[in-house]
């Protein structure tokens, strides 16, 4: 079903031009929701906050990716110069003290990994280390480790590389569909801006033919009161309706003002130009299901994706409160090839084999209770984070029903409210038209039928208003189009 209306945008934008066409006039810009929105997603400052962090999560989840690469570092000291007085033993045993001046440098290069299943560091190291004394004529200054494996291996304890590889990637995707609903919330706000302006519009269009139509009215109370057919006390009540109308306009065009500021704000506007905005028409209505919308949620929004998250986490934090602090060994293990000599060419000649194996073990007897109690605080969180989660999740399920419930009945309130609309403007004109021709003389019978009028024109944007609200509210909830039938894309130039 559509709802067309071409007489609420030409009335508002003869009201707002005085009756001419100013659209195509370089002094004012002519906008619908359509085009606000895109303006608030290009360059509102909400948008470039929300490109911002995530632009933050983008670079942490690379810097991630790039950590889980063969790191390649070369480490060097030239030179380090050390003279100082050092006690001595001479041959008899005798303490004494001599001066020493060594002057030494060294250089290392690493390629290292990290082992990402056990939680160790493997690398292969490239050595040159050389002292040399000042005061010694027969040394071999040179030492050099051409090529070695070294392995650093804990059994026992809290990996974080496992558990980042969970978190990590997870993280990212949460950021990627954080990102498209804060743009959907951009909308949200948007379309409140825009209907906010859009009814100050209206409201100071009706509160200009209100103001009219009580000039006309009072100019024709004075012509009866001057012939003798209307009471003095009716005359008085046109002139009170003409100085409220007066008054409602200065209201309604502070308002305007108000609202207008308000929406270029927003929209980052920095420009003097009116804004005209165009109410959205020929809408197209369709229905959803609320048990589809409740099952795509769970398939493409950020709240699932979160709450996995946060028990992901939450056991990590058990893992690591059980393994720390607890019974660990650590293993480490070097093979490779050493040699020394009186020139750098000599320390890298027939290489020696180089071999090392050490077992580090941690062993805590008494602790009073710490890492218990630690484990504890861990997996009453646990729990804690558990309940929540089961909860949110419920909560989250029974708001995208109702919000799908409430989007289907829109049509029918929206329908309503445009027949309301018509009817009282017709009662109106008509009970205008009695009363101009002296059928009828009862000035709260014209009040009343322009109270309601007016009240029945603004009810209709309040009710198109909540339409695009509650539209864009399901496809932030949801992270999908209903309309076109398919997820929401993350589209961000630069990243992916």
């Amino acid at each position: 079903m559509k709802i067309i209306i071409p007489r609420a945008i030409i009335v508002i934008l003869m009201a707002i031009t005085g009756g001419k066409c100013a659209i195509a006039q370089d002094n004012l810009r002519q906008l619908t929701l359509d085009q606000a929105i895109e303006l608030s997603i290009s360059q509102s400052p909400e948008a470039l906050n929300a490109r911002q962090a995530f632009s933050k999560s983008y670079w942490e989840y690379r810097s991630f990716q790039a950590s889980n690469l063969p790191a390649l570092s070369l480490t060097s000291t030239l030179p380090d110069i050390n003279q100082n007085i050092t006690p001595y033993l001479n041959e008899n045993g005798e303490q004494t003290y001599v001066s020493t001046k060594y002057i030494s440098a060294q250089a290392n290069l690493a390629l290292s990994q990290k082992i990402g299943i056990t939680g160790g560091v493997i690398s292969v190291n490239s050595y040159l280390s050389g002292v040399y004394n000042v005061n010694s004529e027969n040394q071999s200054p040179y030492l050099s480790y051409p090529v070695n494996v070294e392995l650093f291996q804990p059994l026992f304890a809290y990996n974080p590389y496992r558990w980042d590889r969970k978190i990590k990637p997870l993280s990212y995707s949460i950021a990627k569909r954080r990102y498209i609903e804060e743009l959907e919330q951009i909308a949200i706000n948007t379309t409140t801006y825009f209907f906010t302006l859009l009814q100050a519009q209206v409201e100071q269009k009706i509160s200009k033919m209100n103001l009219t139509n009580s000039t006309d009215l009072l100019k024709i109370a004075d012509g009866r009161y001057s012939l003798g057919k209307i009471a003095e006390n009716e005359r008085l009540q046109m002139e009170l309706s003409f100085l409220k109308a007066s008054a409602a306009l200065e209201n309604a065009n502070l308002a305007l003002d108000n609202a207008q500021f308000r929406f270029k704000s927003f929209l980052h506007l920095q420009d003097d130009v009116p804004v005209v905005l165009l109410p959205p028409g020929n809408i197209d209505f369709f229905t959803i299901d609320p048990k589809k919308a409740v099952t795509i949620a769970n398939e493409h929004s950020l709240t699932p994706l979160d709450i996995k998250k946060q028990l992901l986490d939450a056991a990590s934090a058990v893992n690591m409160a059980k393994l720390d602090g607890r019974f660990d060994a650590q293993i480490h293990a070097l093979i490779g090839l050493q040699q020394s000599g009186a020139t750098v060419p000599d320390a890298y000649i027939n290489p020696l084999d180089q071999r090392q194996v050490s077992v580090k073990l941690t062993i805590p007897i008494v602790d009073w209770g710490v890492a218990h109690g630690q484990i504890k605080v861990a997996q009453s969180q646990e729990e804690i984070v558990k309940n929540t989660t089961e909860q949110a999740l419920i909560d989250f399920h029974r708001n995208v029903y109702l919000k799908v419930i409430e989007f289907n009945m829109q049509k029918n309130q929206l329908t309503i409210a445009a027949k309301s609309d018509t009817v009282a403007r017709r009662s109106y004109e008509v009970i205008m038209g009695r009363f101009k021709i002296g059928k009828i003389n009862n000035t709260l019978e014209l009040n009343n039928a322009q109270i309601d009028k007016d009240n029945s024109e603004k009810n209709y944007y309040y009710a198109l208003q909540t339409f695009w609200r509650t539209y864009y509210e399901i496809r932030r909830m949801t992270l999908y189009d209903f309309r076109k039938n398919e997820p929401l894309k993350f589209e961000l130039k630069g990243y992916k």
